[in-house]
């Protein structure tokens, strides 16, 4: 009887571990097929530099041409919103031409002013810090343009603000604008009304980088999204992870 149970225990046991080692062997296996290529802090940052700089490459492209920001409804300058009183008071006056005639010349300006603006962008992006770049990764749409407009903005339009100047004088934008804001500032003077005078300058910087930004955003959206987009090997890598 001792003999029986004996061979049983011994038939037990080796019959437990056979079963154990189907279970860590297919533990071991799932684990082993279920992994996805690492990416490092290095990849990661490698490619949202990149993203950002095919991005930038892109809607400088897009921009610095002819018409680039008055043909885009999304990025057009419009009239300054602060001044409204003086484009409806020039146009009352039958002015409409001369009030076209600013806005797309401010827009020219802004055209004119992104030709010089890709070596500004880039060098902004190549110096960016990213401490949490798997975050901005998977931060969704434009979270990487966001970031950087965060992080580069106040440098920018410092650095920006001479191009847009030399743009402005070389479109002679002011030939616009003085004789509308003029004949309405008279007016104001007899009315008691309030006298306007906008800083063009500023105004056409900030709504060019802006007009940048979202462009930008735009790009790399398409490489989140269209595996067509990521034209190298570390876009693929790191863009073609996310969902993984």
């Amino acid at each position: 009887m001792k003999k029986i149970l004996l061979a049983s225990a011994i038939a037990l046991s080796f019959t437990s571990c056979d079963v154990l080692n189907e279970v860590a062997g297919s533990v071991l296996t799932e684990g082993s097929t279920s992994a996805a290529p690492g990416l490092t802090n290095a990849d990661v940052s490698s490619g949202l530099k990149e993203a950002l700089t095919v991005g930038i490459t892109n809607s400088v492209d897009l921009t610095s041409v002819t018409n680039g920001f008055w043909d885009n409804s999304d990025i057009r300058i419009p009239f300054p919103q602060e001044a409204i009183k003086v484009k409806n008071y020039a146009e009352d006056l039958g002015l409409n031409q001369q009030v076209t005639k600013f806005e797309a010349t401010m827009n020219h300006a802004a055209e004119e002013a992104t030709k010089e603006a890709l070596p500004i962008f880039k060098n902004a992006i190549m110096g960016m810090s990213i401490s949490d770049g798997f975050a901005i990764l998977n931060g969704g749409d434009g979270a990487a343009t966001h970031f950087l407009k965060q992080n580069t903005t106040s440098g920018l339009k410092t650095a920006f603000q001479p191009k847009i100047d030399a743009a402005i004088s070389e479109v002679q934008l002011t030939n616009y604008w003085n004789p509308i804001i003029n004949k309405y500032n008279t007016a104001m003077t007899f009315t008691g009304g309030e006298k306007m005078n906008p800083d063009l300058n500023d105004y056409v910087n900030n709504l060019a980088i802006d007009g940048l930004f979202k462009m930008v955003e735009v790009e790399e959206n398409k490489i989140r999204k269209d595996p067509a987009a990521r034209v190298s090997a570390i876009l693929q890598k790191v863009f073609g992870s996310i969902g993984q």
